[in-house]
Parts: structure tokens; sequence; C-alpha cells
């Protein structure tokens, strides 16, 4: 059980800064690279993709870690980072505006991001001490 606890934080960690990466860098390569504006990266499906990914991921592997440490505070940051991915997909850029709504896709993505890497650190820890 501890390796898929591990595989999955370290998958959703990881899914997590691509999402952080990808709002943080494809504006700046827009303006370097003007053919990007209509790739694959700048694609809603490319969204749509990412979250589908991160949000069962991250579901499972913070409830798992939560079930092993019992530190539910992992699990609300993580899902609150979830629902602000979320909210941005949904409603952002109609409601907000596409600068707005990558705001809330970062602060989303790195409360996701956070959480899973405390959720991977009290995992670590529960399973070298004698506590448990």
């Amino acid at each position: 059980m501890f390796a898929l606890r591990s595989v999955m934080d370290k998958l959703a960690i990881s899914l997590s800064l691509v999402c952080a990466l990808h709002c943080l860098v494809v504006p700046v390569l827009v303006v370097w690279m003007p053919v990007l504006a209509t790739s694959l990266l700048e694609s809603e499906l490319f969204h749509l993709s990412l979250v589908f990914l991160v949000v069962p991921f991250s579901v499972i592997a913070l409830f798992l870690g939560c079930e092993k440490h019992k530190n539910y505070a992992v699990v609300i940051l993580g899902l609150a980072g979830l629902l602000l991915l979320l909210l941005a997909l949904m409603v952002g850029h109609d409601w907000l505006g596409p600068f707005y709504e990558k705001w809330l896709t970062m602060i989303g993505a790195v409360l996701i991001a956070c959480s899973h890497w405390k959720n991977f650190k009290l995992c670590q820890h529960n399973d070298h001490c004698d506590c448990a």
C-alpha cells in the first residue's frame, strides 16, 4: 500500500507542477513564438486533459495518505486546490477573464502541489517511525 500511496503522491505532485508550469511558460512562449498561440498547449483540450488526470490522481493519493497519517488538513488543502482548478476551468474565462483565470488556476495548482508534498512527507514519516 505504501508503494501505491508514494507513486500516487509523486504523480499528483508532478501533474500539478506541469499545470503550474504550463500557466507560467505558455504566455512567455506565445510572445516569443506566435505559432504556439494556436497549438495544443493553448487549447481547451489540453486543459481538460490535465484536469482529467489531476483530479482522480490527487483525490486517490490524498485519501490514501490521510488514511495513513490522519491529517485531514492536507486533504482539505488539496480539495481546495482542486476546487479552484475546476472553478477556473468551468467559469474562469467567462466570468473572470483570461488573466484571472490563469491566476485562479495557478493558485489551485500550487495548493494541490503543496498538499501532495505535505502528504508525501507525512506518509514517509509514518512509515519510518513506530508511532503508527
